[in-house]
């Protein structure tokens, strides 16, 4: 799966701009601040209908444009689509393809695969438990789009019920509903629990090799990564692995604990809860790995998130946003070797020096929101 073209109208910083692009490695070279990193924003966007940097759209349209388009021509098992979102902040975004227009807008993802890592990403590892869960829900969807259905009647379930439980603590209000909320999210919350435990399950041995591939390029560290998921309900603890068990262990917490969120007024159980605790060795990684160790698996757990996809039959499009600047040469050189057998791996950096000769083959400078072949 490869890019051929990208179009953008009035996303970010562009107001118009169309790039064709090849297999092979591509390289945006430019200053900080003069738009590289917003090419390669749209181009997971396209995948995922998510931003890695900002968790709303707004953001994403150029400032005093209404919308934004990002169109992508993309070609897989040598069959070309055209691939078009308008985001259009406050209202539904459209999505069409081949110039027919989707029902839904989620019925796009998985259509184009993308991995994207990024300085960022050291919060997988530093970062709050939500920065975990959203990593792995975004996985969870690339790979079964269907689940994109789940968590969003997830979320609206979750906003409604803490609605109800914020308007309880203020005033007797009729608690009936309330059992047809815990129903709702008891159900979404199993699915999407039980489809977070086998990816863990899949994704950890391949983040072990891919740890050890990375760390190999200061020292060798035959350490093995874990990941483990620790539910805020407590009933899960058991071992269930079944949707409707889970959903069951979920409806119990919320009967046991019904009283602590009718006086906090917000839901206390379920998977927006749940942590996943990583780990190198015997120790966990939050707070005792140090930071090439922290980089080293962040980036371990996105090329872990490749070669998952790629075994299951897919290529995906690899970018490397502003990386290469936080390593010495030997570890460039190293993980451009790792990325080398990529169908397509956009890279952006700040300066030439910063991108291996190895991912050179085709390169662009980006000044001022200008794009042009280098």
């Amino acid at each position: 799966m490869h890019v051929r073209r990208l179009s953008l109208v009035d996303f970010r910083s562009y107001e118009s701009v169309d790039i064709d692009l090849r297999p092979g490695a591509t390289a945006f070279v430019g200053a900080n601040g003069q738009g590289k990193t917003n090419l390669v924003e749209a181009v997971d966007y396209i995948s995922r209908l998510t931003s890695h940097r900002v968790s709303a759209d707004a953001p994403l349209v150029r400032a005093g444009a209404d919308q934004a388009i990002v169109r992508a021509e993309v070609v897989k098992d040598d069959r070309p689509a055209l691939v078009e979102v308008e985001i259009t902040p406050g209202r539904s975004n459209r999505a069409r393809v081949n110039r027919n227009a989707v029902p839904r807008v989620r019925d796009l993802v998985g259509m184009v695969r993308s991995v994207i890592f990024s300085p960022e990403d050291l919060a997988l590892v530093k970062g709050d438990p939500s920065d975990r869960r959203h990593f792995l829900d975004g996985l969870l969807v690339m790979r079964a789009p269907r689940l994109a259905g789940v968590k969003a009647d997830y979320d609206r379930t979750l906003k409604q019920r803490n609605t109800l439980l914020k308007t309880a603590r203020k005033r007797q209000v009729d608690l009936s509903t309330l059992d047809v909320w815990n129903e709702s999210l008891a159900r979404n919350g199993g699915e999407l629990t039980a489809a977070r435990l086998a990816l863990l399950d899949e994704l950890t041995p391949y983040a072990t090799v891919a740890y050890q591939s990375v760390a190999a390029a200061a020292s060798p560290d035959r350490r093995e990564v874990s990941a483990v998921y620790r539910p805020a309900a407590a009933a899960i603890d058991r071992g269930e692995r079944a949707p409707q068990a889970l959903a069951d262990a979920l409806l119990e917490e919320m009967d046991r604990r019904r009283r602590d969120e009718l006086e906090r007024g917000v839901s206390l159980v379920g998977p927006h809860r749940d942590e996943v605790v990583l780990g190198i060795g015997d120790l966990p990684a939050k707070g005792y790995a140090s930071h090439g160790e922290s980089w080293s698996l962040a980036l371990a757990l996105r090329l872990a998130s490749y070669d998952l996809l790629r075994d299951e039959g897919d290529d995906p499009i690899l970018i490397l946003d502003d990386v290469f600047a936080e390593l010495d040469q030997r570890r460039r050189d190293h993980l451009a070797t790792l990325v080398s057998g990529a169908e397509q791996v956009l890279v952006t950096a700040a300066v030439e020096a910063d991108v291996p000769a190895g991912l050179g083959d085709e390169r662009f400078a980006v000044q001022a929101g200008k794009v042009t072949p280098a």
